[in-house]
């Protein structure tokens, strides 16, 4: 992975999109010195999207675990905790 400002991105996006698309490599592109965007492979995204779903999806099984289970915090409880 490397980076590359976003002036470089700009002057080098053909290139850069070929070398994400057919060669797997990861650009980040920066704006004074910060990270503000990736370009990466869609196989990277795809992976990202299904990891994402995935937790998302064991969060809600383990929601529901405590629900059975009677360990689950009531909304009235959660909302005096968050509003302290």
């Amino acid at each position: 992975m490397r980076d590359v400002t976003t002036a470089e991105a700009r002057k080098n996006l053909a290139d850069l999109l070929n070398e994400v698309a057919y060669a797997g490599e990861q650009v980040v592109v920066t704006r004074h010195g910060r990270r503000i965007a990736a370009i990466v492979p869609v196989e990277d995204l795809t992976l990202l999207q299904r990891l994402r779903r995935i937790l998302g999806e064991s969060d809600a099984e383990q929601a529901l675990r405590e629900l059975a289970d009677g360990t689950s915090v009531s909304w009235a409880d959660l909302r005096e905790t968050l509003d302290k």
